[in-house]
């Protein structure tokens, strides 16, 4: 039985920190105890690619956590995906596109707002 909702913030590159791999393990240790929903803003976007390939980088694909846990809601906002030159159709099939009002709201209405 989930209680609230909890909003994880991914502001920065899936790669080249340990922010976004941060992130979403703690994400999934809270889904089943909650709602949780992971917002892409800014570069975070580039989490949900479709076809990545970090063999090179020696790290784990971060797109494939997302697809390991489809209890998790992935948004993207659009504004950013639009401003690095990308769509829709870049984008992993359970990735969902929110406008700025969407995004904004679907914050708003989570209990906690988590920001790594």
């Amino acid at each position: 039985m989930t209680v609230g909702s909890a909003f994880y913030l991914l502001d920065s590159a899936p790669y080249g920190s340990e922010k976004a791999f941060g992130l979403l393990n703690a994400a999934a240790v809270s889904i089943g105890r909650m709602d949780v929903t992971v917002g892409l803003y800014g570069d975070g976007v580039y989490l949900a690619l479709k076809g990545q390939d970090s063999r090179p980088l020696a790290v784990p694909n971060l797109a494939d956590i997302l697809y390991a846990y489809g209890e998790m809601r992935v948004i993207a906002h659009e504004p950013s995906l639009l401003e690095r030159g990308l769509f829709l159709e870049c984008l992993i099939e359970t990735a969902e596109l929110a406008d700025e009002e969407d995004f904004l709201e679907a914050v708003e209405e989570s209990d906690c707002l988590i920001l790594l």
